[in-house]
């Protein structure tokens, strides 16, 4: 799933290939990416794109007041063309979604596997979107006293916490293991026990893991940025293989839709966790 790094580097391509150029016309493949009515994706037809931004992992172009925002959830992504086909996508045929054309050049949005989640809005204000007025505040703008407040009091494991985006925007699955790792915290810890020490640790963590994923990704154009964040990574996704801190394998927790990685020496004290969706620690 596309987080906040890679979601900035994608806004930042929009901002430097996008912005000042008109919206000729959008085509629409698969109708149940769109998520309103009114106003029409049509009214986007005609206007000049005037920004594009990130809130939390949404992507929102302005369109001279009208505002296209999408969320690419687990399996989208955006794909610029510098030479897109004058044809409108097929509905119902490949990965194509949605298709908006800037003249001659513009952009897809994708999303591969059965389980069809991206999402598409046409709204003159983003805070029309659900989701985007659930927002927390983002992870980059938390400074560790106003971070130390949300965890306060609060009795969900750590990882549940920094994935919930209503309490800290942007930052999912993939990063939350890398931001846990580097803080050498498990993510089954509670959240709201940790220690003065532990905060300060975690959000030093949260700032420069996150701050190195965007640094790294806004070098790499939209076409690489899956790449870069898979190179990037020191547990996520790498089960089975060595810690590169410390040489132990890297674990895995499976749930029902997703799975989370760990190293046992860094973060857990070399104790494994239960591979089930309540586990405790195994004694």
């Amino acid at each position: 799933m596309p987080e906040l790094p890679e979601v900035e580097a994608l806004a930042q391509h929009l901002r430097d290939n996008a912005v000042g150029r008109t919206v000729a016309r959008v085509d629409v493949a698969s109708m149940s990416v769109l998520k309103t009515a009114s106003p029409p994706w049509t009214e986007l037809h005609g206007r000049t794109v005037t920004a594009a931004t990130r809130r939390g992992k949404y992507l929102d172009l302005d369109c001279d007041g009208l505002h296209l925002v999408c969320h690419l959830a687990r399996a989208g992504w955006l794909r610029w063309s510098d030479a897109l086909s004058p044809a409108p996508p097929k509905p119902g045929r490949g990965p194509i979604a949605l298709r908006v054309h800037l003249g001659e050049v513009g952009f897809d949005l994708t999303e591969a596997g059965t389980q069809k989640k991206l999402a598409v809005w046409v709204v003159a204000d983003p805070a029309e979107v659900p989701g985007i007025a659930k927002l927390g505040p983002d992870a980059l703008d938390l400074d560790v006293d106003r971070f130390a407040a949300l965890l306060s009091g609060r009795t969900e494991r750590i990882k549940t916490l920094l994935t919930d985006q209503s309490t800290v925007a942007g930052i999912g699955n993939a990063y939350s293991d890398e931001v846990l790792h580097a803080a050498k915290l498990s993510p089954f810890a509670t959240a709201g026990k940790l220690d003065a020490e532990a905060v300060q640790r975690l959000h030093a963590s949260v700032q420069e893991v996150l701050r190195d994923a965007v640094q790294r990704s806004l070098q790499q154009d939209a076409a690489r940025l899956k790449a870069e964040k898979r190179s990037g990574l020191r547990v996520h996704a790498r089960t089975g293989l060595p810690c590169p801190v410390c040489g132990d394998l890297v674990r895995e927790v499976s749930f029902a839709d997703r799975s989370m990685q760990y190293c046992p020496t860094c973060q857990t004290g070399g104790k494994l966790l239960a591979d089930r969706r309540l586990s405790r620690l195994l004694k």
